[in-house]
């Protein structure tokens, strides 16, 4: 199935639903992550600070400068001396000891706490916090801590945020595509037989795995439909088939015995007799098109698939009907290509084209057009019969294809509806294609069959 049937399938889009949101879950849990982790860090840092000030404080009152002077040359020492700023100054702000060369321009955060610039060892002036404390009885201690630290955790944190939520995305593209094929693969098989089953073949059955979850509960149960909707049709099949067959010894006598009366009758009584006569002709036709159409749909037409040329069997049938279309005042082309061969039953073929012109001489009014065509592609043979009669109004185009159904323009006309449902069933014995279209005006007839190669 291509990406772009797939992406319109209702799994996809229940996936991608829960795609959006699962990033909306993952955005908000990332964001709740951040903010913790943030403040988390941020209280270890004013706490080490408070603990830094502390110390400072109470070394500063049991030893004066001397006792915190070590302590501030450590940190003047360490590979980053941003983790840690302390500066003692006098009373005036003049520096004393510690590792900023000065004392800061101040600006109060409003908490207690500082906010400060300072210049880095590489030359650079960075953002700091910190606090002051005033020490008895002329100094003052400012101890902080630079914030680009807290910074660069927080980009940390924000590139790793965007990274999770693109592998999440793209995690869950590909499962719901991975997803929406798993599913697509079933439905597509449902559908495989559902069409195979509306184009006749009703012994398909939908495929039933061994997962035995929901599709297979729904194939499990359309089975069950179908074989009760085989067995109901193949009674009605039968039942029709056994009429017909029943019926057709008891007119055949009754027919004879008609021709032995009109042998001996008046010339009025012969009238009478003949118009017996021709119903007897239509219903023996009428059972022998339903005999016919019961063997080709049972497989037992007698003939095996041969090669067949449909371009020598369209022009013997146009020679066949071109006396009756003259005598009708209508103009029969037929177009063949060389090339048009099927396998097929020669027989079958024929009788299926000579219905179709048949019925097209039967409806098209003198003066009209009918053609027959045979044109061969790498793998269809199109045999075509278009003429120019009243057509078929569009509603029943597939109607027409039942047994007995006649649409009302042309219930007057000789026959019993079963030129095309003969026809259909030749049409699925060769597994081609019947389809009826409007030829603006009149009816296209075209059957597609299966080439040779294609075979």
């Amino acid at each position: 199935m291509g990406l772009k049937q797939q992406l319109r399938t209702t799994t996809f889009l229940l996936t991608l639903r829960y795609m959006v949101l699962f990033f909306v879950s993952v955005t908000i849990l990332m964001a709740v992550i951040n903010w913790a982790i943030t403040d988390y860090i941020e209280s270890r840092a004013d706490e080490s600070l408070q603990t830094s000030i502390r110390t400072f404080t109470k070394l500063y009152r049991l030893g004066g400068l001397a006792a915190i002077e070590p302590l501030v040359k450590s940190s003047e020492a360490s590979e980053n001396p941003g983790e840690a700023l302390y500066l003692l100054a006098d009373q005036r702000y003049q520096p004393v000891i510690g590792n900023l060369p000065e004392w800061p321009t101040l600006q109060a955060t409003g908490d207690g706490w500082v906010a400060f610039a300072y210049q880095t060892p590489d030359g650079d002036t960075a953002p700091a916090r910190g606090r002051v404390v005033a020490l008895p009885p002329a100094a003052w201690l400012l101890v902080g801590r630079e914030m680009q630290t807290l910074g660069a955790l927080e980009k940390i944190l924000e590139r790793a945020f965007v990274l999770v939520l693109g592998i999440t995305l793209v995690l869950a593209l590909l499962g719901g595509l991975l997803m929406s094929n798993d599913v697509l693969g079933r439905v597509n098989a449902i559908n495989t037989a559902s069409r195979q089953i509306m184009a006749g073949d009703l012994s398909q059955r939908m495929p039933v795995s061994e997962t035995r979850d929901e599709f297979d509960a729904l194939s499990r149960n359309l089975n069950a439909m179908l074989d009760q909707i085989e067995s109901l049709m193949s009674s009605v099949r039968h039942m029709s088939d056994n009429v017909a067959h029943d019926l057709r010894t008891p007119l055949t006598r009754l027919r004879n015995r008609l021709e032995t009366l009109r042998a001996r009758a008046s010339v009025g009584e012969a009238e009478d007799i003949d118009a017996c006569l021709e119903d007897a002709d239509s219903l023996l036709s009428t059972f022998a098109s339903l005999l016919s159409i019961a063997r080709i749909e049972s497989g037992a037409s007698g003939e095996e698939m041969q090669p067949v040329d449909l371009t020598a069997v369209t022009r013997d049938a146009c020679e066949l009907y071109q006396a009756l279309a003259e005598e009708k005042d209508i103009e029969l082309s037929c177009q063949a290509t060389d090339g048009a061969r099927i396998l097929g039953d020669r027989n079958l073929i024929f009788q299926a084209l000579t219905n179709l012109l048949d019925n097209a001489i039967k409806y098209t009014p003198a003066g009209g057009r009918i053609s027959a065509r045979a044109v061969a592609d790498p793998e269809h043979v199109r045999l075509t019969v278009a003429d120019s009669g009243p057509g078929i109004p569009e509603g029943q185009l597939t109607q027409v294809l039942d047994r007995f159904y006649r649409v009302d323009e042309s219930r007057s006309a000789p026959g019993a509806g079963l030129g095309l449902s003969l026809v259909n069933a030749i049409a699925s014995r060769h597994r081609a294609t019947l389809t009826l279209e409007d030829n603006h005006p009149g009816l296209r007839v075209s059957l597609a069959f299966p080439s040779e190669q294609a075979a």
